[in-house]
């Protein structure tokens, strides 16, 4: 099944894992178990699995077995890249454009943005070892479990709602400023708005470190002493729960600013580049354009580029888009997101149920999460697929997959179909 012929065939992937330290520890990860059974090692009981890697980026390439020797993804993509379709070759060149993941998320992933195009180029090329391509990284996390996240910035009416109940981010950021926005109303033109957001926001991530800490350390106090006589908010909860990870963080206070967002399972969150977001806990699939680029204002003990993220930001007011994705049979849903570079399928098939992914134009990863089934390309005899499989699909492949356990559930991660029908 691996070796490239001139009757192409699917290949079996072997998949890099981050061990980040927000990751779930041993074996309550899906993220250890996927990769334990996809690379046949064992699982560290006492180790931090965040990430699965499926694709070409050099940070966590994935590796095809070609003869004697392992070669990576990208290399074996290169040799015959009509492998990914002319279309695909003639927008992004020689490289698969999606980075595909499982993510395990035991503790909050930092506040952070991704650059766009313009700016990704700009900061790849100021500091190449932070900024480790030259990429944007819009992306779209779908749940596998109920899933948290902190996503783009709260309304203008939540906001003032913020500034009522939080005196000390008001203290911190001074009353003249907090009034503005206290005062303004729905005639307000919506640049005026983001302007005072901006400035308020910009305050408060760019305040001393020991202001922050006091800040916090009065907050803390006061929730404590309300929560014998009310009970808190869901943003207070939130809040109170970062701050018991990231004591004296500025991104404790941040949190305030963003929407709180839960994902049950199946439903998905899109980011679109300069969109500030903290992923808190639960596991998702995610996918992205081909990319690592990460901008850290919070939230983290990595390396924080706090101007640049205030810099960069849209300060966008408003709940995001969930997307549930759209019906293509009962057993599959679609997510589309507005990016042309992937989609993804979801897959849940029954027992001794077919399902039949119709040829592409460009390439497919196909990621098997649970149960046992068979995958049938039509050129050679069935392969049976089980738990932690990935395999590569080929451009203008027909595939069609049959449960064989009680239930078969997969994820397909391809070009937006989207981007085929414009051309």
């Amino acid at each position: 099944m691996e070796e490239k012929n001139n009757t192409r065939k699917p290949l079996r992937l072997r998949c890099s894992v981050q061990n980040y330290d927000w990751g779930i520890v041993g074996y309550d990860s899906q993220v250890a178990r996927l990769f334990a059974l996809n690379s046949g090692s064992g699982i560290d009981p006492d180790k931090c699995y965040a990430e699965f890697w499926i694709g070409t980026h050099e940070s966590g390439p994935s590796f095809v077995q070609c003869g004697s020797e392992p070669v990576t993804l990208k290399s074996w993509i290169l040799e015959d890249s009509s492998v990914i379709g002319d279309k695909v070759v003639a927008q992004w060149g020689c490289d698969l454009p999606f980075l595909f993941k499982v993510l395990s998320v035991e503790r909050a992933l930092s506040i952070q943005a991704h650059p766009d195009k313009e700016l990704a180029k700009f900061l790849h090329k100021l500091q190449p070892n932070v900024y480790k391509d030259d990429n944007h990284k819009p992306e779209m996390a779908l749940a596998l479990t109920e899933f948290e996240a902190l996503c783009g910035f709260i309304s203008v009416e939540e906001l003032k709602e913020v500034l009522v109940r939080v005196p000390e981010i008001v203290e911190l950021v001074g009353k003249v400023d907090a009034e503005k926005i206290l005062s303004s109303n729905e005639e307000d033109e919506k640049e005026k708005l983001r302007s005072m957001l901006e400035t308020i926001f910009s305050q408060l991530m760019s305040s001393d470190k020991d202001a922050i800490s006091e800040m916090i350390t009065r907050m803390k106090r006061r929730l404590k002493l309300e929560s014998k006589k009310r009970h808190l908010t869901v943003k207070e909860h939130v809040v109170l729960s970062l701050e018991r990870q990231y004591p004296s963080d500025v991104g404790v206070a941040a949190a305030f600013f963003l929407n709180y967002v839960k994902l049950n399972r199946g439903e998905a969150l899109y980011l679109g580049p300069n969109e500030p977001h903290a992923y808190i806990s639960g596991e998702c699939i995610e996918c992205m354009a081909t990319s690592d680029n990460v901008v850290r204002a919070g939230l983290t003990s990595k390396q924080r580029d706090t101007r640049t993220l205030l810099s960069m930001l849209k300060y966008k007011q408003g709940f995001p888009e969930i997307l549930r994705g759209v019906p293509l049979n009962p057993f599959t849903r679609k997510y589309l997101p507005p990016s042309n570079e992937f989609e993804v399928d979801c897959c849940i098939l029954p027992q001794n149920v077919s399902t039949v992914f119709l040829s592409v134009p460009g390439p497919s990863i196909f990621l098997f999460i649970s149960g046992k089934g068979k995958f049938d390309v039509g050129v050679a005899n069935e392969d049976l697929v089980e738990e932690g499989e990935v395999l590569f699909v080929p451009a203008y492949m027909e595939v069609q997959i049959t449960a064989e356990s009680r239930e078969l559930h997969l994820y397909r991660a391809g070009v937006n179909s989207r981007f085929f029908k414009e051309l």
